[in-house]
């Protein structure tokens, strides 16, 4: 936990963004970024951005998610620090419910994340496509 006065740290900024996911507050989420901060997903299929740049274009990806998603837990988060000054290893697990059709929602992650002054920097999140139910494939299309 950060002491009062200064940032948080790239784990303990993450943790926060976990809660604001179960929160379904993506605006909350999106406001962690730094106002250049970067969002990029390696494996999107074609269709999907690979990269986003900007807080504000990382919202407006975001926007709407929450119609289609609805997190319940994460039950695995297993935080990893490196040796790189700000940056950290996630590997994750979410359970969700799919909005449209009340189905479950269960996808593993790893993110590589950058963070300084308190914020996201750079988020490479490795999701995988292909776990993605057909009712969400629409909410995470650019």
């Amino acid at each position: 936990m950060p002491t009062p006065g200064t940032p948080p740290t790239p784990a303990d900024l993450f943790r926060r963004g976990i809660d604001l996911l179960l929160a379904n507050d993506l605006e909350g989420w999106t406001d962690l970024f730094a106002e250049d901060g970067v969002a990029e997903f390696p494996f999107a299929p074609d269709g999907y951005p690979r990269r986003i740049e900007g807080r504000d274009r990382i919202a407006a990806y975001l926007r709407g998610l929450g119609d289609h998603i609805e997190y319940r837990a994460f039950p695995r988060v297993d935080i990893h620090e490196t040796t790189t000054p700000g940056t950290i290893v996630v590997e994750m697990r979410a359970t969700a419910r799919a909005v449209a059709t009340d189905g479950p929602f269960d996808m593993t992650y790893v993110a590589v994340v950058t963070a300084a002054d308190g914020l996201f920097t750079h988020y490479r999140d490795y999701w995988n496509p292909l776990a993605i139910p057909g009712s969400l494939k629409e909410a995470v299309r650019a």
